[in-house]
């Protein structure tokens, strides 16, 4: 079972502060940190946290922050081989953070954004002998189009965090190139035009991305749980319950573990609900990367919260 990997690697530089400031505004923070990020590698580690073989395919630049991200990728036990080294800078994000946890994150892309067509035949190297592919949206939309197309043609499970979601949508190509779609709620509002509110509303956003072409699409509602259509049966999977310390790469972590669970052959619904812990987990410490939990502490987790 190998899961790949191919998106974005960024620095986090993360700021804390009671609240976040409104527009033209100056508040003084609490504290500043730089954290190893971005949505794809923050999968990879996931996927390594949790058990699987990942193999990370994507770009750093050849500055400080692409060797730290490099290392802490390699640490975690993500397989490295496949990503580039450009000249330029790595990818970093702007966190901020209040009190409550939630946050606020612009993204300058770097290196993420210098990939080209080239880099594809990183990829198709290395689903050669994949289960499943995860992709994001923080590297250029016509590369993620290509690697799904190719890992649908090679049998490899595609699955889309469609994040960050565009304002124009996303372009058709890609719903009928994945066989699962997890946007969250927000993601969901901006690409269907329906607020997932409750189940009847996540049903009818389900649909409008069924008929779009895409089999699975899973909605992530944070501690309210996750709603899963397949084909237009609809499920709703309980979330947990637990104390907000910093949100960043939950959802990343979501689907780290949802590849790992059904690569192992999980049934939807018991994947479902492992990747539901390892996010909640994630949730109660800061950082993206470090917040990631391991199997050994999401098997514990679920041991005390059975149904």
């Amino acid at each position: 079972m190998r899961v790949v990997i191919f998106g974005s690697i960024n620095m986090d530089l993360v700021a804390h502060a009671a609240r976040i400031a409104r527009p033209g505004e100056t508040i003084l923070g609490n504290d500043f940190r730089t954290v190893p990020g971005g949505k794809g590698a923050n999968q990879a580690v996931a996927v390594a946290r949790m058990g699987g073989a990942a193999q990370m395919c994507g770009a750093v630049g050849d500055d400080g922050f692409g060797v730290e991200s490099l290392a802490s990728l390699a640490s975690s036990g993500v397989d490295t081989s496949g990503v580039v080294i450009s000249t330029g800078a790595t990818g970093v994000a702007l966190i901020l953070l209040d009190a409550q946890g939630e946050n606020s994150i612009t993204v300058i892309s770097g290196a993420n954004m210098r990939l080209t067509h080239a880099h594809l035949d990183i990829v198709a190297a290395a689903l050669k002998d994949a289960t499943h592919l995860l992709l994001q949206l923080e590297i250029p939309m016509e590369l993620v189009i290509a690697a799904a197309q190719m890992a649908r043609a090679r049998g490899v499970t595609v699955i889309l965090d469609p994040a960050p979601a565009p304002k124009s949508g996303i372009p058709a190509e890609v719903y009928h190139a994945c066989d699962v779609i997890t946007p969250n709620e927000t993601e969901t509002a901006l690409l269907t035009g329906i607020d997932p509110v409750d189940a009847a509303q996540c049903a009818r956003a389900a649909q409008v991305i069924h008929l779009r072409g895409t089999s699975d699409v899973i909605i992530k509602r944070g501690a309210q749980g996750v709603y899963w259509s397949h084909a237009g049966v609809g499920t709703m999977v309980p979330g947990f319950v637990v104390p907000v310390v910093d949100t960043v790469a939950a959802g990343d972590c979501f689907n780290g573990a949802l590849a790992v669970g059904l690569a192992e052959g999980m049934p939807m619904p018991a994947a479902l609900r492992f990747a539901a812990a390892s996010a909640a987990l994630s949730v109660t410490r800061p950082g993206a990367q470090p917040s990631i939990p391991s199997r050994s502490e999401v098997e514990v987790f679920l041991q005390q919260h059975t149904m």
